[in-house]
């Protein structure tokens, strides 16, 4: 059973892993230094305690105990009761979901493993804001992706905005990031995959032609500003647009990943 701990002060050392959490640059100092991520909200921490993650500490409002008692019987890590006026003073924002969670990070699996037995897997370039990576996630997930591929990169999937959008579909879909960037949609080839490139290249099909027939494929999605890199864009198997109105080219890359994954899910 975890061990109730009031705090009354914002200064308390035992907050260091809660604060500031607006300050994105230092966050992921932080984290990357202390081996941590942070869960929030309810149904959040659950699922990351149901995915076998390793709390360090809780903090939550008193009102929240009883909603979480199930999930805090079972962990020996202290939490932190605050007043809401307090956890705002620390994290920097209002925590209107009431509960956070800091978790202990795990060693990145190797690209291999994450493939085996993965028939539809996304592939991302360079997106940067963790909004949309945490949205990509759960897009792949309810649509039945089984793996996510990040180029070096790529923001964070762990970082509290991604987990909190992805309603913790991070934890659900494989993923891990590609050691090598410059050869790695070749090699994905090599190892059964077709590569299909969302792209406004000349040659691009419509996204059902793309994927139609195939067996295991990767899409392959670009950054937020200037889409895939031409590299990126050659070395794909195939190139695919998404049909749309006249006059307007593309959707931010989260909206455009549902759609494509969509597709893809019913090939």
């Amino acid at each position: 059973m975890a061990t109730l701990i009031e705090i009354t002060d914002a200064a308390d050392p035992r907050l260091a892993d809660y604060r500031d959490l607006r300050d994105v640059e230092l966050r992921k100092h932080l984290e990357a230094e202390h081996g941590l991520f942070l869960a929030e909200g309810a149904k959040v921490v659950r699922r990351s305690l149901e995915a076998g993650f390793t709390p360090r500490s809780f903090l939550m409002a008193a009102r929240w105990l009883d909603g979480l008692d199930d999930v805090l019987s079972r962990s020996d890590a202290p939490c932190y009761v605050v007043s809401e006026a307090l956890a705002e003073e620390v994290t920097g924002f209002h925590v209107h979901r009431g509960a956070l969670a800091s978790l202990e990070r795990r060693p990145l699996p190797s690209v291999d493993s994450v493939l085996t037995s993965a028939r539809s897997v996304l592939v991302l370039e360079d997106i940067v804001d963790h909004t949309n990576v945490g949205a990509i996630f759960r897009s792949g997930a309810a649509l039945g992706f089984d793996a996510v591929l990040l180029a070096p990169r790529c923001a964070d999937p762990l970082y509290r905005r991604s987990v909190k959008v992805a309603m913790g579909a991070v934890f659900a879909v494989p993923w891990t990031r590609l050691p090598d960037w410059y050869d790695a949609l070749p090699l994905l080839s090599a190892a059964g995959f077709t590569t299909v490139a969302l792209t406004l290249a000349p040659d691009a099909v419509p996204i059902e032609e793309a994927v139609a027939g195939l067996d295991r494929v990767a899409l392959v999605m670009g950054s937020e500003g200037h889409g895939l890199s031409p590299h990126w864009e050659q070395t794909a198997d195939r190139r695919a647009i998404i049909p749309m109105r006249e006059g307007i080219d593309s959707l931010n890359v989260a909206a455009a990943t549902a759609v494509a994954c969509y597709v893809t899910a019913r090939r």
